[in-house]
């Protein structure tokens, strides 16, 4: 047996709200809509991962999901200019990324990093 594909499901009153996240900062386009269900992507292709840790990295509490992207300096002015808080960073960390951290309109502590 082969993992094809692992999903984060996100609880939300109104799944909508996630449009001014997930499309305006990430530019992920809706895929399917149920009304109930909403399922955002990027149409990129990735490896199946799993990750389980006691803490984000650098003493940060652990982000409910990571997002890589390939200019974190675009993701960080649109986050500015969507008036969302940072919560860490922007912080080149020793492993080999520059991150920070975010949190969704559900509350969701979100990971957003590129590889240096």
């Amino acid at each position: 047996m082969k993992v094809k594909r692992i999903v984060t499901n996100i609880a939300a009153t109104n799944p909508s709200e996630a449009d001014r996240f997930y499309e305006a900062i990430f530019g992920l386009k809706i895929v399917m809509d149920h009304g109930w269900i909403r399922t955002y992507s990027s149409g990129e292709e990735m490896t199946t991962q799993v990750s389980v840790a006691s803490e984000g990295g650098s003493g940060t509490p652990v982000p409910d999901l990571s997002i890589e992207v390939d200019s974190l300096d675009t993701a960080l002015e649109r986050v500015k200019n969507e008036e969302i808080k940072i919560e860490y960073g922007p912080a080149s960390e020793p492993w080999g990324v520059r991150r920070f951290y975010v949190r969704d309109p559900f509350g969701k502590l979100i990971n957003v990093l590129q590889h240096e």
